[in-house]
């Protein structure tokens, strides 16, 4: 015997949130690959100083971003045909899956609050060695040149800070490139550079955890109050 009056609207209801729920996951799915396949980031991120790898801790959100949108579209799609066969064991599994899934989304967010300043604080010490070697013609200091120019064609910046990195570049073609002198006067050092490049696609990432984090918990409680209402449509 199907629901009837409210419930029947909470399970059609239900149906529409997971159907969102199943299209969220598929953009964040879509988004953490696009993060982990953009060229800026993936031109910074696979540099190698010497035997020293650029920092790449970054991807570790990214990662864990790709497993979160595809559990969802696969958590998303269980919902809504749980929510169509009424069934009590699916709507339980699709709950379990969720409260699981939210754990997870709060300690993936734990993970990216604590480290959003140190990923871009490990890009910009990895990129200060560099123009250091390259500057002060220390041993591979072709390999530093290369890493330094990279960064500098990549992200349109030049040297580190005003004082102690700025200057000296000005003058060397090979490091940095011929219109630096008005880089320098616009203030775009490296430095700003990284911290706007990270602190751009880490704000992003947040903004999809929390409308996903909303989502989810309107239909923890919906998928709840469906569940009693077969029960007890059952029972009668």
């Amino acid at each position: 015997m199907g629901v009837e009056g409210c419930t029947k609207c909470i399970k059609y209801l239900l149906f529409v949130f997971n159907f969102i729920f199943w299209l969220a996951g598929g953009i964040i799915l879509g988004v953490a690959l696009w993060l982990r396949h953009d060229s800026q980031t993936t031109n910074i991120l696979y540099l190698q100083l010497g035997d020293k790898q650029a920092p790449n801790t970054f991807y570790v959100g990214i990662y864990i971003l790709i497993a979160v949108g595809a559990v969802m579209m696969f958590v998303g799609f269980l919902g809504c045909y749980g929510a169509i066969q009424e069934s009590q064991c699916l709507l339980g599994t699709f709950f379990t899956c969720l409260v699981i899934l939210f754990a997870c989304e709060v300690a993936a967010g734990i993970w990216g609050f604590v480290n959003k300043d140190q990923i871009a604080k490990d890009v910009k010490q990895f990129y200060d060695q560099a123009l250091q070697q390259a500057l002060m013609g220390e041993s591979d200091a072709n390999n530093a040149k290369a890493v330094v120019k990279t960064f500098h064609e990549t992200l349109n910046c030049c040297g580190s800070d005003i004082v102690t990195a700025t200057f000296t570049p000005v003058w060397r073609d090979d490091l940095c490139r011929k219109d630096s002198l008005k880089s320098f006067f616009e203030n775009t050092n490296c430095h700003k550079k990284i911290d706007e490049l990270f602190s751009g696609k880490l704000y992003l990432i947040g903004i999809a955890a929390v409308v996903v984090a909303v989502i989810m918990i309107f239909e923890m409680i919906l998928s709840m109050v469906l569940c009693c209402g077969i029960r007890n449509s059952s029972v009668y």
